[in-house]
């Protein structure tokens, strides 16, 4: 309502200038019920420091002319009905450190150009509709924290090196897209990753073992791959993990009894699966477990006593096994 000219535009509602040029520095309206689409000339802020336009109704192309925001650090467009491909001069941006475009209708692939962010920590494309492969450049962007593509239709191979440069990334998102080729070996190099969420692309070859080293892991989503083999007894090294999801693949072979050693878990997810043998007694180590799930499998045996130490244990979900 104060968007008028008796007010100084300064004091505009989600107007925010330096007090030195009186130029403005941030723009931040978010969920503001605003709709239209975005003009060109906000090119010309030439001081913008911040860019909040989240959870609004804007729709259309990103003007280009965004890219000429050399100062921009944080730019949110995210959960709007923006369309169009994701301007090539967003890769100017040099200063940023949060692009969040995420729950759009953004189409075409991710622009190379974005791996020229070199201060970006917050890299979120998530839930649009970007298809192609991800440029490899952007796993050398050491200062990144998060990585989330999840929801899109994005195809191609996660390269080998990928975790090279990327030892400081706390989350990786790439669940539900198109994704083939094998989990790296290397992942263990990402050794800051607290969520890893590969899950419902169409990914082969077995659990690296390495993933074991991944002890700052609260969240480990896999499953929907075509994953197959057993679940590496490693698992048991990841004190911190919360919640594992491993349903819908092939793995075979035993639940490895060092699963007991997760006394963090809450949530563990492991059918269907062609997973067989007893279910380890040592699952009662896990005190805080709300949630077994396993079910249309080939698990045999009584379901242990043991399991029922934890309080927190809210569902155990066994149908379509062969248990007595």
């Amino acid at each position: 309502d104060n968007w008028t000219t008796s007010h100084s535009f300064c004091n505009w509602t989600g107007v925010t200038c330096g007090a030195k040029h009186k130029r403005i520095k941030a723009l931040n309206l978010p969920n503001m019920n605003l709709i239209g689409t975005i003009p060109p000339e906000l090119g010309n802020l030439s001081f913008l420091a911040s860019l909040n336009l989240s959870g609004n109704g804007f729709h259309g192309d990103l003007p280009g002319e965004l890219g000429q925001l050399s100062r921009l650090k944080l730019v949110d467009l995210s959960s709007n009905f923006f369309t169009g491909e994701i301007p090539s001069s967003f890769g100017r941006l040099n200063q940023v450190s949060d692009l969040v475009l995420s729950n759009n209708n953004l189409t075409g692939a991710i622009p190379p150009e974005i791996s020229n962010l070199l201060n970006m920590r917050t890299l979120d494309l998530a839930s649009n509709k970007l298809y192609g492969s991800i440029p490899s450049s952007i796993y050398n962007i050491s200062s990144l924290r998060k990585i989330s593509l999840s929801l899109n239709s994005l195809s191609g191979k996660i390269p080998d090196g990928m975790c090279h440069h990327l030892s400081n990334l706390e989350a990786l998102y790439l669940g539900t897209n198109e994704l083939s080729g094998q989990i790296p070996t290397t992942i263990n190099e990402c050794k800051n990753l607290q969520v890893l969420a590969l899950d419902y692309n169409q990914l082969s070859g077995s659990i690296p073992r390495s993933i074991g080293n991944l002890t700052a892991l609260t969240e480990l989503y896999l499953g929907g791959n075509n994953l197959e083999g057993e679940i590496p007894w490693e698992i048991g090294n990841l004190l911190n993990l919360e919640i594992f999801f491993a349903v819908d693949m092939r793995l075979t072979g035993l639940i490895p009894t060092s699963i007991g050693n997760l006394t963090n878990l809450k949530e563990i997810y492991l059918g269907p699966n062609f997973l067989e043998g007893e279910i380890p007694w040592e699952i009662g180590n896990i005190h805080s477990l709300e949630i077994f799930s396993a079910p249309n499998m080939s698990l045999n045996g009584e379901i242990p006593h043991s399991i029922l130490n934890g309080s927190s244990l809210r569902v155990i979900y066994v149908m379509l096994n062969h248990l007595s």
